[in-house]
Order: C-alpha cells, then sequence, then structure tokens
C-alpha cells in the first residue's frame, strides 16, 4: 500500500512499530537528535549513543558534567531538536522528508485517497487538521476521516 506518514510527534513511536523511515515526515522535531542550543548551523547529530551513555553513568538521576553534549562547531551545549521557538533545526534530513512528503502529495493529487487523521488537537491544526481539511474539500475522490477522542 502506498502511504506516508505526517506527524507532530517526536517519539520514533512510527519507526518502533515498524514503519518505513522514508514514508515519515517529523515535522516538529525528532528526539533521537541533538541539535546546537544557538543554534550556530543546521546539522543535527543522532544522540542514541551519547543518551546511552548518560542511562549508564547517571548516579541520583545526575550526569557526570562531560557528559552534557556540547557543540562539535561553536562548543554550546546542545539541546533537543524539537520545534519550540525560533532556534529549531531543520537539518537535511528534515529537507528530505518534506521533500518526500511533497513529491508524495503530488503523485497523489486528484486521486483516490484517504486523509487519516489520528490524535490530532488543535495546538498545531495548521500542520496536518487544516490541510487536510482542504486537501478533502478540493478532491472529490479523497475522504477524511478522524479518530480523536
Amino acid at each position: 500500500m502506498d502511504y506516508f506518514v505526517l506527524t507532530t510527534n517526536v517519539d520514533h513511536c512510527f519507526q518502533k512499530a515498524g514503519f518505513d523511515k522514508k514514508r515519515l515526515f517529523y515535522t516538529q522535531g525528532d528526539y533521537g537528535l541533538f541539535q546546537c542550543s544557538e543554534p550556530c548551523c543546521q546539522e543535527t547529530l543522532d544522540n542514541k549513543q551519547v543518551i546511552m551513555n548518560m542511562v549508564k553513568q547517571q548516579e541520583n538521576m545526575k550526569i557526570p558534567h562531560e557528559l552534557i553534549p556540547i557543540c562539535p562547531h561553536c562548543h554550546k551545549p546542545m539541546t533537543m531538536n524539537l520545534r519550540s521557538d525560533e532556534t529549531f533545526v531543520e537539518d537535511a534530513g528534515w529537507h528530505q522528508a518534506a521533500e518526500r512528503y511533497s513529491l508524495f502529495m503530488q503523485r497523489h493529487h486528484n486521486l483516490k485517497i484517504v486523509y487519516l487523521e489520528l490524535g490530532v488537537g488543535y495546538n498545531t491544526p495548521v500542520i496536518i487538521k487544516y490541510p487536510f481539511w482542504q486537501y478533502t474539500s478540493e478532491n472529490p475522490k479523497a475522504t477524511y476521516i478522524c479518530i480523536n477522542r
């Protein structure tokens, strides 16, 4: 089945559930990545090994100071790749995922398609909810399904 997942979740649950990473667009960031807190560049770093080391070496819910990640470019502290303000880094991977989503949408323009919205609230409706409504209203072959409380 041809599908694509657009999500504001940053927790890798779609990947953990077996979805193909090339069919996912995490628009709001990725908890698996660090970015410079400044940010001095539009790069992210995989943080799995760093986090695993922190977990192994923590004592009393604290980690050794030398494990605090710093930017390899400007030496400022690193932070999670999470869209919360103007410092969010849209790295090459983010842009590639955005392009794959855009190409998917172009390929399915005016075709029979289902826009399945799962648990999308009103914190950021302009990312998923409102566009899905618009796509459905513009395409008589489209079906919009919302599953939410």
